[in-house]
């Protein structure tokens, strides 16, 4: 990395600095050894494992993936699906599974399932090619992977290698041991088979795509290139079938009883108790936990949480504790709180974000009172105990007596990870990312009456009341579950370089962003546009009050995904406000997104029509007085560029002139391709100037 590179360029190449620094924490039973990934350096993008010695800190390559694969990777389909919806764009190791006492690991590189014995470093390879998810059994005596759709096991000890289930002929639709689409993109849910605590079985998912509509992605650069069918299932329309069986490995089958739900949110398998399933009806309005009998397939209702909007999914829970106890998050009384045996552990201040680990205790992450910060918590006998002490972002690994923290602040960019034994440092991380060559500023707010949480950056070295007034550039994201405004320099890296071209920018998270509660969180009920919309047009102005050097007679908005939404959302609806948009990969109708994220939201199309009405941009076209640049990858798998391409037609039809820009080959992710991804910022630079400049009141 040399210091004539830019600062878009370091970005794309260091894939948003988050390259060289360590990740999937894995930590022995004796808390002595700790397994991680890790590329080289913050410009390798092959992650190679990592052992170390938690009493010595040393620390060891155990698999190196440039000396296992020299060359480039060819992934199965489903492995490259697998990476889009976890937004995994490094390479090498990218995930791996232990047994219980980590002696082996498993992992694919390039489509070959490999495993490594964790004494001896010796790496063999077990398939040739095309295996997705390998895990090994607890006992790690069976490796268990996804093949052409079907879930395979092999006994390490002979080397057989069979099909666990076999299906009837023609059915490219079925699959077992895969997560569908939903589950990966919008549950959180990456996993579609769990091993037995003995080894014996394994509970897996099936499921059945043939009803699920049939969308096309082709490539208009390459008429020669075959078009790619995928099942999609949009709002209002047929989901995929998903249904569980129990299958041993002496080939038995018990399949598990079907209830009224539609989405299987969770499963978790340990030996605290049977095999557990959060499920929910296509309403979303109800969360069950349900325990599975293994001798029968029959299922028992441990508890039922119901709300009229919709109920949460929280990562990592439900769970049983080692000594059986049922570990789960409710919001009941308003505050996502954690209950272990349906008593409450953590206060009400504590709103709890994710469930890490659950052995002995739990570790979970959780904010207080600041939304924009983010701690590491540990249970201690029916009491709780903060793990992280400074203030920032922390990210929390291992076990609640043995914790992994990588640790973002404002203070600095990349994290700092460190190992944290009954509260004391152990060892640190070490930790490799490329410094960015600028430092955010941003002046972190509370405005408005409902305290909208916002950032403010100014260019370097302005001078508030000596200069002259700076047009504006909203960046926000601005819907549900993601949130911009965080304690951690490294969140606001873009935003200093778009300020530094000459703009204040302001990032606002309104209602329906995570880290303020339930109640916060369904301000967007029924109307996915309204409350949005609002909380950034009060954010920009309550600011605008504040701060003198923000010139509001112009202003700008970008986004991406949900935030290119509200980005054409602000100049269709509020062109008083904002004066001109880039909107990337926008939502534009959202009876064409998904049924689990869509209709939880705003219902299904057919019973709630109106609320679609309210949330589409489609009908709004004729209105556009503000220039607007639409920016959509044409192989994007998640928001198709129909959205982009039905919002242009309608503008087209109206008369509304407006910018369009296809990305070749570019999926939901932004471009990868360093030239490509510095010139599309620099190209919305120099378009949100012109257009700023330019700029004449309709």
């Amino acid at each position: 990395m040399t210091d004539e590179l830019s600062f878009l360029r370091k970005q794309a190449r260091s894939q948003r600095f988050t390259l060289g620094t360590p990740r999937e924490f894995r930590v022995s039973p004796d808390g002595k050894r700790l397994l991680f990934l890790r590329s080289e350096s913050g410009t390798d993008r092959r992650n190679s494992l990592w052992e170390t010695d938690l009493e010595s800190g040393a620390e060891a390559k155990i698999v190196d993936a440039v000396e296992l694969l020299p060359g480039e990777e060819e992934l199965p389909p489903e492995e490259r699906a697998r990476r889009e919806r976890s937004r995994e764009s490094a390479g090498g190791v990218v995930g791996y599974a232990v047994d219980d006492d980590l002696r082996l690991a498993t992992f694919s590189l390039s489509g070959r399932l490999y495993a490594v014995d964790l004494a001896t470093r010796e790496v063999t390879e077990l398939v040739a090619g095309a295996v997705v998810d390998p895990r090994p059994d607890p006992a790690g005596k069976h490796v268990a992977y996804v093949r052409d759709r079907r879930l395979r096991v092999i006994e390490l000890a002979t080397g057989e290698d069979r099909v666990v289930v076999e299906e009837a002929a023609d059915t490219e639709d079925v699959a077992w041991g895969l997560a569908e689409f939903i589950a990966a993109e919008e549950m959180g849910r990456a996993r579609g088979y769990w091993w037995s605590p003995d080894g014996t079985s394994l509970l897996a998912e099936r499921t059945d795509r043939s009803g699920v509509s049939r969308w096309t992605i082709a490539d208009p650069a390459d008429p020669g290139a075959s078009a790619t069918t995928v099942a999609y299932p949009a709002a209002g329309t047929a989901n995929v079938e998903v249904s569980l069986a129990l299958l041993g490995l002496d080939g038995s089958r018990v399949d598990i009883e079907r209830g009224d739900w539609e989405y299987l949110a969770a499963v978790h398998w340990s030996a605290g108790g049977p095999p557990l399933l959060a499920v929910q009806p296509r309403d979303q309005r109800r969360l069950d936990i349900l325990a599975v009998n293994p001798d029968d397939g029959s299922t028992s209702l441990l508890h039922s949480e119901t709300d009229p909007d919709w109920v949460e999914l929280v990562p990592g829970v439900p769970a049983w504790t080692t000594g059986g106890r049922l570990v789960r998050v409710s919001a009941a009384d308003g505050r996502y709180r954690l209950l272990i045996d349906g008593e409450p552990v953590t206060p009400p201040g504590l709103e709890v974000r994710s469930v890490l680990h659950v052995g002995d205790e739990v570790l979970f992450s959780a904010s207080e009172d600041d939304p924009t910060q983010i701690h590491v918590y540990r249970t201690r006998n029916g009491s709780v105990a903060r793990v992280s002490t400074s203030d920032g972002v922390h990210i929390g690994g291992g076990t609640a007596a043995v914790t992994v923290l990588s640790s973002w602040s404002l203070e600095r960019s990349g994290p700092e990870v460190s190992v944290v034994r009954e509260g004391k440092p152990v060892v640190p991380v070490r930790s490799y990312p490329v410094d960015p060559g600028l430092e955010p500023r941003p002046l972190m707010l509370s405005v408005g009456e409902r305290g909208l949480r916002a950032a403010l950056l100014l260019p370097t070295g302005y001078r508030p009341g000596e200069d002259p007034p700076l047009p504006v550039l909203l960046d926000p994201y601005g819907g549900p579950h993601a949130q911009r405004v965080l304690h951690s320099r490294n969140a606001f890296l873009t935003s200093q370089w778009l300020a530094d071209q000459g703009f204040a920018v302001l990032v606002a998270d309104g209602r329906g962003t995570p880290g303020r509660g339930p109640a916060w969180e369904k301000e967007v009920a029924g109307d996915l546009a309204g409350v949005t919309l609002a909380d950034q047009a009060d954010a920009l102005r309550a600011v605008g009050a504040d701060h003198p050097e923000l010139d509001l007679g112009r202003v700008a908005i970008r986004g991406w995904s949900f935030g290119g939404y509200l980005s054409a959302l602000a100049v269709l609806r509020a062109p008083e406000t904002f004066h001109a948009a880039v909107a990337g990969a926008p939502v534009t109708d959202w009876a064409l997104y998904d049924t689990h994220y869509t209709e939880r939201y705003l219902g299904r199309p057919d019973e709630k029509p109106d609320a679609y009405r309210q949330s589409s941009l489609i009908d709004d076209a004729p209105g556009l007085r503000r220039p607007l640049l639409i920016v959509h990858g044409l192989a994007d798998d998640n928001v198709f560029v129909a959205h982009s391409l039905r919002l242009s037609s309608a503008l087209l039809a109206a008369g509304r002139a407006h910018t369009f820009l296809p990305l070749v080959g570019a999926t939901h992710m932004t471009p990868q391709a360093e030239e490509v991804a510095e010139n599309l910022v620099r190209l919305q630079v120099e378009w949100i100037k012109r257009e700023l400049d330019n700029r004449e009141d309709a």
